[in-house]
């Protein structure tokens, strides 16, 4: 296997955990004023995720990273015309960031619901918007011969991607309150897993119809696969939260979101970002790649670091693996 297609699917994986870890955070964000009543009810949500969000994003930070080194030429081409959406992401996760810090900072109620409305809108921002992103980069951009974006932010915001964003917007809700049914006691654990069950059927609607427009653009045999793969595993995780088995639930919609991910990667291969003016402006894994020698040396750093980065993000979830509920929060 050449070193170029070791690369993309080392981003394709990259891309597909930011999405399963920091999917659930997003979902637990989204809800936090949904299932969150009262103040203990919402400090409950927030401790759920509150020592594994931040390293949830190492992983983005490490996909944009390997993106950068393998593949220089789809980060530059991707960072210049995706400008926009990508700073409103990044300005949401900041926002997002500092409000889990701050949020405790003072006691007034009207401190916290500010801080809680930028927890709210710095999930939902990214999980529609990387839904809008993904899908154009499979759908093809306007680039010229020089792989150059030469389109609009209206060029992003077709039908197509606009579904995209819908579907990982109900897929990080879904997620979210499954992983609430799986690490809440008591009435935040029941509410959380009859709001899976109502926001699971549009999810799965929306996750079918997107899905199935993606394989009419560009599709193979692995990605057919795939995508049947994911419905089938949201449907399974959904019918497992109905049977109020929230482990099995929580490993259903994980399932189905790093199928859905690699139901895109599969199809897009050989290309990282088709053109769709010109096919000699599409870039490839091949035209857009660093060298030989670059790639090499980053597959030797990343066979050294890989393991210690998941083993001590494994022992993580592991120590904080226990259920919360309103008897763990102080009243004061």
């Amino acid at each position: 296997m050449e070193l170029t297609t070791i690369w993309f699917l080392l981003v394709a994986v990259l891309f597909t955990g930011y999405f399963i870890l920091e999917g659930f955070d997003f979902g637990v964000g989204m809800l936090l004023p949904v299932l969150g009543r009262d103040d203990r009810e919402r400090r409950v949500l927030i401790n759920t995720i509150g020592p594994v969000w931040d390293g949830n994003e190492v992983w983005l930070i490490t996909a944009g990273g390997a993106m950068f080194a393998a593949f220089p030429e789809w980060y530059a081409t991707l960072f210049s015309g995706f400008y926009l959406p990508l700073l409103l992401i990044l300005l949401a996760l900041i926002a997002r960031g500092v409000a889990f810090e701050y949020r405790h900072k003072r006691p007034e109620a009207t401190w916290k619901r500010r801080w809680d409305q930028a927890i709210f809108w710095g999930s939902a921002i990214p999980a529609l918007l990387w839904g809008v992103a993904f899908a154009n980069i499979f759908r093809g951009v306007p680039l010229d011969a020089d792989h150059e974006y030469v389109g609009g932010l209206t060029d992003l915001l077709h039908p197509y991607a606009l579904l995209g964003g819908l579907t990982t917007l109900g897929l990080f809700l879904t997620h979210g309150a499954v992983f609430l049914a799986l690490k809440t006691t008591g009435d935040i654990r029941h509410r959380a897993r009859a709001l899976a069950l109502k926001l699971g059927v549009g999810t799965a609607v929306a996750a079918v119809a997107f899905l199935g427009w993606t394989l009419t653009i560009r599709a193979n045999t692995a990605a057919i696969a795939l995508a049947a793969g994911a419905a089938l595993a949201l449907l399974a995780g959904l019918a497992a939260a109905r049977a109020r088995r929230e482990g099995w639930a929580f490993t259903g919609t994980a399932l189905a979101i790093a199928l859905a991910v690699a139901t895109l990667f599969a199809a897009l291969f050989p290309n990282v970002m088709p053109s769709t003016l010109d096919p000699a402006g599409t870039l490839t894994a091949t035209n857009a790649a660093s060298t030989p020698y670059t790639l090499k040396i980053m597959t030797w750093v990343a066979v050294i670091f890989t393991p210690i980065v998941l083993a001590y993000q494994g022992w993580t979830y592991w120590v904080f693996r226990k259920r919360i509920g309103i008897a763990h929060i102080p009243t004061h």
